[in-house]
């Protein structure tokens, strides 16, 4: 006995176009596309599951003003905060460096521009210093020696700007 089929859908379709209406006919077209990008979808996760994302950290990013140079933020009122946000300002413009105070280009570390912003004031120096190792420590531990070490450590200034910039925030909420 032979076997009947069930006619495709897109014969179907075409039998009877007249007797759906325009909203009916565009509804079906909706539901048939949607299935269709769900299978799509589906499919794109299961193609690209072996595929290592990298994690991006937001932090990490320095943002700068769109102007040629870059201008210094208006100043914190207290002294160990301003002293910082100087440092900080010191690295963006000139450039960060590691394993030397200032480099041949004049890129600083963290202790050269917080040593270069205080002027040779020993006793800002020093609280600017206490301050940064401080948020440093809170941020990656008490195996941290100190700020050159930590400095020296990475191979890009954003994380020891990031955290000079945090410790301008702490100090200025200490009131220092």
């Amino acid at each position: 006995m032979p076997t009947t089929y069930p006619a495709p859908a897109s014969q179907a379709a075409a039998t009877t176009p007249s007797q759906l209406t325009l909203e009916a006919r565009m509804a079906a077209t909706e539901a048939a596309m949607t299935l269709r990008l769900e299978q799509v979808a589906v499919a794109y996760e299961v193609n690209t599951a072996h595929i290592p994302t990298p994690t991006v950290d937001l932090d990490d990013i320095l943002t700068v003003p769109l102007t040629p140079t870059l201008q210094p933020p208006s100043p914190y009122p207290t002294p160990v905060a301003a002293l910082l946000q100087r440092a900080h300002h010191r690295l963006l413009t000139d450039g960060w460096c590691n394993g030397t105070l200032v480099d041949a280009q004049g890129a600083r570390c963290l202790y050269g521009a917080v040593r270069a912003e205080a002027g040779g004031d020993q006793a800002l120096e020093s609280r600017g210093m206490e301050i940064l190792a401080e948020v440093i420590r809170r941020q990656f531990g008490e195996f941290v020696d100190s700020v050159p070490g930590f400095n020296d450590f990475f191979g890009s200034g954003r994380v020891p700007t990031r955290m000079l910039d945090q410790a301008a925030l702490l100090a200025y909420a200490r009131g220092l």
